[in-house]
């Protein structure tokens, strides 16, 4: 099989960081989201108390944050290239980066667009919205609406990129891992 870079990406609260951090303690190397202490750095920078679902109303430059964001994707793909590992599991992949752009209403250059062609995942798989899980916290800003709008953006922006997402069942953590490793087996 060679060396496979595999996606987990969905929307907020679909499980998907759960699904990771179960492949990580099955052995897998995973690179993990990093948004997460991005959004709550900018919080504490901007200091706003006001609930609002679109991190970058804390920043002072919304493209910058996007162009760090993507560059540390970037990164964690180039350093799967170099691991021993023959599969790297990313939560979350560079094209998020756009669909979230895209969802936003934000413009962006070639640069992004650029990182999207030349950086291609061997496999995508996509953890749909699921409400009875659904939960928001102080980094997870978004409605469950929002949430399920933000799946479609994710499943329009990898599929405009040649992916075919393959989405993952609503099931318990387990059943979900197994059913992301045997579909990777059949490959």
């Amino acid at each position: 099989m060679g060396k496979h870079k595999v996606v987990i990406t969905g929307a907020p609260g679909t499980g998907k960081t759960s699904i990771v951090n179960g492949l990580e303690s099955k052995g897998f190397y995973c690179f993990h989201e990093i948004i997460r202490d991005m959004t709550s750095k900018a919080k504490q920078e901007g200091q706003s108390e006001e609930y609002i679902s679109n991190p970058l109303v804390f920043v002072d430059d919304a493209l910058q944050f996007n162009k760090d964001l993507l560059e540390a994707r970037t990164t964690h793909y180039k350093r799967s290239i170099n691991l021993d590992e023959v599969i790297s599991f990313f939560d979350r992949g560079i094209p998020d980066v756009l669909a979230y752009m895209d969802y936003f209403g934000q413009d962006y250059d070639d640069f992004f667009i650029s990182n999207c062609e030349n950086y291609k995942y061997d496999s995508v798989f996509i953890v749909p919205p699921w409400k009875e899980i659904y939960v928001s916290d102080n980094e997870r800003m978004e409605t469950f609406e929002e949430a399920e709008n933000i799946h479609h953006s994710l499943v329009k922006t990898y599929s405009q990129f040649g992916y075919d997402p393959i989405e993952v069942p609503k099931d318990a953590v387990p059943n979900r891992i197994d059913f992301i490793l045997e579909t990777l087996k059949n490959k």
